[in-house]
């Protein structure tokens, strides 16, 4: 199955989305991973992805489709795979249409995780972040100590972590996102709203059963 998350910062799609991986048996890949996976191995296109980096432009969408399609087509995702942050305006969403028809894979469903503002503001204003692995943590404070990967990294509180901030993010999102959702509905997609409120097992649960999962 090719499954794309969609959902505001902090509806829980990242882990979320790594348990519908680990229960389906595919990887879950993420814009950012592939982008530094190809950037580390000097692949052309993450060459070009790293130019663009240096240069302080965006990654052109094409790049970033194009580093897609080669993860999708790697042997580990031969049984499909869920995509997490890949798609975030109506030309990604187009261009991952396009580049699945290439493929000649289907898009089995869009995951869509709802959220209230204001949980979304409790949760992520109690939110740390590591300044080594981006990792997120959740009722942790700044200053306290993360190891991965073999290096040491501080707990810190992102500037984006602020209420007044969460909420503006969360005004890009609704911009940027509800384009998005109506592309799919108009494209016959199986686009599914998910209840990401509750526990994770709650809302886990939710996710199966939106996908017929027993």
């Amino acid at each position: 199955m090719i499954i794309v998350l969609l959902g505001p910062p902090g509806a829980g799609k990242g882990t979320q989305g790594e348990r519908l991986a680990a229960r389906l048996d595919v990887p879950k890949i993420a814009t950012g991973d592939v982008l530094r996976a190809a950037v580390k191995e000097g692949t052309p296109l993450g060459l070009e992805a790293k130019a663009a980096m240096d240069r302080g432009d965006l990654v052109p969408d094409a790049v970033i489709m194009g580093i897609m399609k080669e993860a999708l087509a790697a042997p580990s995702a031969a049984k499909g795979a869920i995509l997490d942050g890949v798609v975030r305006t109506t030309p990604q969403a187009a261009g991952l249409s396009d580049m699945l028809a290439a493929l000649g894979r289907p898009l089995d469903a869009v995951l869509l995780f709802e959220v209230d503002e204001d949980e979304l503001v409790r949760r992520l204003s109690g939110r740390t972040t590591c300044d080594v692995c981006q990792r997120p943590f959740f009722g942790r404070q700044p200053g306290e100590k993360c190891e991965a990967d073999g290096k040491m990294g501080t707990l810190v509180r992102r500037k984006d972590d602020e209420p007044d901030a969460i909420r503006k993010r969360m005004e890009v999102y609704r911009e940027q996102t509800s384009p998005v959702i109506d592309w799919y509905r108009t494209h016959g997609a199986n686009l599914v709203q998910v209840d990401a409120l509750g526990t994770l097992e709650d809302v886990e649960a939710r996710v199966h059963s939106a996908l017929g999962i027993v």
